[in-house]
């Protein structure tokens, strides 16, 4: 069945006036074939496992970056559009795309897992360690790329059970404990979100022609009550609350971080939060924008309190594994409150804090499996006077430090900045609490810098070994982007606006009276293209072949 869609979606993208090459498709597939050779090699030849996994991540990778290099800046639409009927009969459809809210999501994944891979070898059983790990990427690529609400759906669970796997087999301490938990919260956010789909699907066939649909450009026509939307709503945003995870809904990510291996932790922070926070985006707001304009207050207040509460649990924390990912938490509160600011500063901040996130997290939590391979523990009481033993791991590890601190000039400053000025814009008192968290995260990052790069190292901490050229290499594109990203976002900035403001303009369409994004009610130009010759629609995504290559 796979090989039979990929050869339908070679037609469909060729129709879509491209060169045939399906392009999106294949960043799905090309992991998924990777993890099937490597289930074709025999546990005795861990290295080849090894290899496959390297090079189907970075194929995919390859081909992510070639996706941002012919994406259309100025066109506010889906892209590249590959679709093939699945089911006929619910008009369910293999169908991916990609836009702005999307592009740097799918190019962060491409980036993130080649390095997760490459940072970190298991101890046991590395057959199994790369099948999970490489189809993994397989789902979360998809999550991006979907366009149809079931579609989604499977990829948001495919990535469940490789996670799981990963942390309950090859993680430390309490795995079995943090694999359970993180499983349990997961799965039961996500049939929430499943009852919603289904009830979408039913609701789209009674408003729109009489037809099942699980398409997302054709269920967000169908005609819902206040009271529906926003009980739909809720279905979704629970899914997407324990993912990202908000408020009280985190209390598995600490335990899921801390128990993880190096590449878990990694992929789990640089990219599977973000299927949360990309959730709400793509289809929350989207999908149900009345209902978005009612909850924000809540799910901005959320956020400000997982901003301080993050940073306040992580200054208290003895272990410096759970201290990062306790800032994660944190951290990703400026993602909700940027995103249900619902103004486009606020969502471009979010954007750019979700990537930002992800590079910035990401490499802390490399440069921890760095740590754990000399040590064997995170404990801080047991790490002091690194730098003394190893200057350019404590040197890499201080510059990631500070971009995660947000200080101006690297990566970790501007998506924070902007979320920080949508949401000013919305909530004076909400942004100002949100702002605290830039003081707790200096205060925690460099509390524990002190106690563990400081002082005068015992014996074991002296004999601490510095990084080889191997993971200086590792560590090398996440400090280019952190200083890319830091000193030159315009880039970003003008590939993510268009599709920013047409969303909001959606949202402003289908808002109460009255109603207008805070910051763009005077003289805003909320055009996706202000510059372009043609105009585009309210949606999203056009059909296959409409602003495709």
């Amino acid at each position: 069945m796979t090989a039979s869609l990929l050869a339908q979606a070679v037609y469909v993208a060729g129709a879509g006036g491209g060169s045939g090459f399906p392009v999106l498709p294949s960043m799905v597939f090309v992991p998924v074939f990777g993890a099937i050779a490597i289930l074709a090699v025999p546990a005795t030849r861990p290295q080849m496992h090894r290899l496959i996994a390297i090079v189907s991540a970075t194929m995919t990778g390859a081909i992510g970056l070639y996706v941002l290099k012919v994406f259309k800046a100025g066109d506010p639409g889906m892209q590249l559009v590959s679709e093939v009927t699945w089911v006929q009969s619910l008009d369910i459809k293999f169908s991916l795309g990609v836009d702005g809210i999307s592009l740097f999501l799918v190019v962060l994944t491409g980036v993130i897992f080649p390095l997760a891979v490459v940072a970190a070898k298991p101890e046991h059983s590395e057959k199994g360690y790369y099948f999970w790990l490489t189809l993994l990427m397989a789902g979360c690529t998809g999550v991006f790329l979907a366009l149809d609400l079931l579609l989604f759906f499977l990829f948001f669970e495919i990535t469940l059970v490789p996670l799981y796997m990963l942390i309950g087999k090859w993680g430390h301490g309490r795995r079995v404990y943090a694999a359970t938990k993180f499983f349990i919260f997961t799965m039961l956010g996500s049939m929430f979100m499943l009852v919603s789909i289904v009830s979408l699907a039913y609701l789209a066939k009674a408003g729109v022609d009489h037809t099942i649909s699980f398409d997302l450009r054709r269920v967000v026509a169908a005609e819902l009550g206040t009271g529906t939307g926003r009980w739909l709503f809720l279905g979704f945003v629970v899914a997407f609350a324990v993912k990202t995870p908000i408020f009280p809904f985190h209390t598995w990510l600490p335990d899921a971080h801390t128990e993880a291996p190096t590449a878990g932790s990694v992929d789990l922070a640089g990219i599977l939060l973000k299927l949360g926070t990309y959730g709400f985006l793509r289809y929350g707001l989207y999908l149900f924008p009345e209902a978005s304009i009612f909850f924000a207050p809540l799910f901005v207040a959320l956020g400000a309190i997982g901003i301080v509460y993050g940073g306040i649990v992580a200054a208290m924390q003895k272990n410096l594994k759970r201290l990062v990912a306790y800032s994660s938490v944190s951290h990703m509160g400026f993602c909700i409150i940027g995103l249900l600011a619902l103004n486009v500063e606020g969502i471009e901040g979010a954007i750019l804090q979700m990537v930002n996130h992800g590079i910035i997290t990401g490499g802390l939590f490399i440069l921890l499996g760095f740590l754990y391979t000399r040590r064997h523990t995170y404990e801080m009481s047991s790490l002091r006077g690194i730098q003394r033993s190893a200057p350019v791991f404590a040197g890499i590890f201080t510059f990631v430090m500070l971009a995660s601190v947000g200080l101006p000039g690297l990566s970790g400053f501007i998506g924070e900045f902007l979320s920080l000025v949508g949401t000013f814009l919305y909530n004076h008192t909400a942004a100002v609490i949100a702002a605290t968290g830039a003081i707790f995260a200096s205060l925690y990052l460099l509390w524990a810098y002190q106690r563990v790069f400081h002082g005068l190292p015992d014996e074991p901490n002296a004999r601490f070994v510095d990084l080889n050229l191997s993971e200086k290499l590792v560590m090398a594109p996440l400090i280019g982007l952190i200083v890319l990203l830091g000193v030159y976002p315009k880039p970003v900035l003008e590939r993510i606006e268009p599709s920013v403001k047409l969303t909001i303009a959606h949202v402003q369409e289908h808002a109460p009276p009255g109603w207008h994004p805070a910051g763009s009610q005077e003289g805003r130009d909320l055009s996706p293209v202000a510059d372009s010759g043609h105009a585009h629609g309210s949606g999203p995504a056009p059909t296959a072949g409409e602003g495709g290559h």
